[in-house]
């Protein structure tokens, strides 16, 4: 019984632990774009999102288990980019938490100038969520503009990646 009690007691104290680890960081575009520069030697799944967006949030258990099959391959990595605004913060680190996102979020604190930076990732993107941009040597590969299924996102990973 002790073995049990001490067990349960470390499992408790595990997932608080966990929970309190959940940090999600607010960066401005410029910063973003610095980012996906600097994983030029991985291929890059960049993934922009709202808790709020029905189709993102569909989508997110197929992201999730695509990134955990690759989450070992030093050539693969997956960026969450929630469009939530800042003063949700906290309802998106409660999402992460409850839908055990395991990718990388970033809250994008940008939306005032949504209009400059759009263009940017994409020309033709007309500011709908979900999107998903891949990049690979820093470059841009594909640009999908509406919710992935789980094969559609493993064949451009898989097509990709090699």
């Amino acid at each position: 019984m002790k073995n049990v009690i001490h067990i349960l007691f470390l499992s408790v104290c595990f997932t608080v632990l966990n929970a309190q680890e959940t940090t999600i960081t607010p960066i401005k575009y410029e910063e973003l774009e610095k980012r996906i520069k600097q994983e030029k030697d991985q291929f890059l799944v960049v993934n922009f999102w709202s808790t709020t967006c029905a189709p993102c949030v569909k989508e997110l258990p197929h992201f999730m288990e695509v990134n955990n099959k690759y989450a070992n391959d030093p050539r693969f990595k997956m960026i969450l980019v929630s469009l939530d605004r800042l003063a949700d913060k906290e309802r998106v680190i409660t999402f992460i938490k409850n839908k055990n996102l395991t990718a990388e979020v970033i809250l994008l604190d940008d939306i005032k100038r949504m209009n400059t930076w759009i263009p940017k990732f994409e020309k033709d993107w007309d500011g709908n969520i979900p999107v998903t941009i891949f990049y690979k040597n820093g470059e841009k590969v594909y640009f999908n503009d509406g919710e992935m299924s789980k094969d559609e996102l493993e064949n451009t990973i898989t097509k990709n990646l090699l």
